[in-house]
């Protein structure tokens, strides 16, 4: 289990300090895959940073098993590093290596004979499907080859945790949904507890189980994936998963309402009979569904006509309904 505790992080300059980190308390726990997101600056990289001290916290705790990080000696740190696998967006393969070096290498690291650390490495290039490219170099790979390479790297040690900073950023649509069937196939054969760093919704989507919102350097909520995504507490989580400017903010009608569907009311023809027992048009400016643990779930912004009586008929009609909504801002 992996606890942060009023973790806070500050950089001072001559000239001034930079917040990055703002009392952070977060609980990931064993075997399960914890999406933190946010948008660029916001803090996220420098907080999975902390978590293996590449940043070392100003103030607060990162305990990891029970044992708060920060009290370590040297020796104990980097004992435990070998417990904590990382992966890059930019793959940070090493150029001069081949393919099965690459992986090698964190086990040369930790003292392993080479013979036992070349059939490990072996052993990882096939989990993730490039034991033929054994031999080749990182320059002769794909960039969802390079991030396959990676994983197989992080994984050398036998890690407990798998942190992924922006892992599938720098990666067009197909691969990065391969690359996350892989993470997910890791979690689940391996059992690596794994934290998935990221800007993009779909990536925390795709295979996350609880997800932590950052803004401006604090967590503006956290909970299950299915929760945050059908009933968004603040507003950069609402920005998150329907960024403004796919809700035609620049139209000319009235309110914008925010309705929201789960189970079987998500194939109910809601709109339809809205419209048809209300008599009042609305303008569907986004609507978007998604499957979370084998339950569907929608989402849809509607706008309002600006006639006050057509809007009220149709306020009255969805707090008499099954449908959650709210007001947009």
């Amino acid at each position: 289990m992996i606890e942060l505790k009023h973790l806070s992080k500050t950089y001072r300059t001559q000239e001034k300090e930079i917040v990055a980190l703002e009392d952070i308390n977060l609980t990931i726990n064993d075997g399960e895959i914890f999406g933190i997101i946010g948008l660029s600056g916001a803090g996220k990289s420098t907080l999975v940073r902390c978590i293996n001290l590449l940043e070392e916290p100003t103030d607060g705790q990162v305990i990891i098993d029970g044992k708060s990080v920060t009290e370590l000696s040297r020796k104990e740190l980097l004992k435990l590093r070998q417990s904590i696998g990382m992966i890059f967006q930019g793959f940070n393969l090493l150029a001069q290596r081949s393919v099965l070096n690459n992986v090698c290498y964190p086990l040369e690291i930790a003292g392993v004979g080479r013979k036992e650390a070349k059939a490990r490495a072996m052993e990882l290039l096939h989990m993730v499907g490039l034991a033929d490219r054994a031999n080749s170099y990182p320059s002769q790979l794909s960039g969802g080859q390079k991030q396959r390479v990676a994983i197989a790297r992080a994984l050398a040690t036998s890690p407990k945790y798998l942190l992924c900073d922006e892992a599938t950023s720098a990666l067009d649509p197909n691969t990065t949904r391969s690359i996350l069937e892989l993470l997910r196939e890791i979690n689940n054969s391996l059992g690596v507890t794994i934290v998935v760093i990221t800007h993009e919704m779909k990536v925390i989507d795709q295979i996350c189980d609880r997800v932590a919102v950052i803004d401006h350097s604090r967590i503006a909520e956290e909970g299950k994936v299915s929760e945050v995504f059908t009933n968004p507490r603040s507003q950069i989580a609402r920005d998150l998963i329907i960024p403004r400017e796919r809700t035609v903010l620049d139209t000319t009608g009235g309110r914008r309402l925010r309705l929201t569907f789960e189970g079987d009311y998500s194939n109910a023809p809601v709109i339809s009979e809205m419209v048809l027992e209300c008599q009042a048009p609305v303008n569907i400016l986004f609507a978007d569904t998604k499957e979370f643990e084998g339950v569907i779930h929608g989402q849809m912004i509607i706008e309002l006509p600006k006639d006050q009586h057509q809007a009220d008929k149709i306020i009255v009609w969805l707090r008499n309904s099954q449908v959650k909504w709210r007001e947009e801002d």
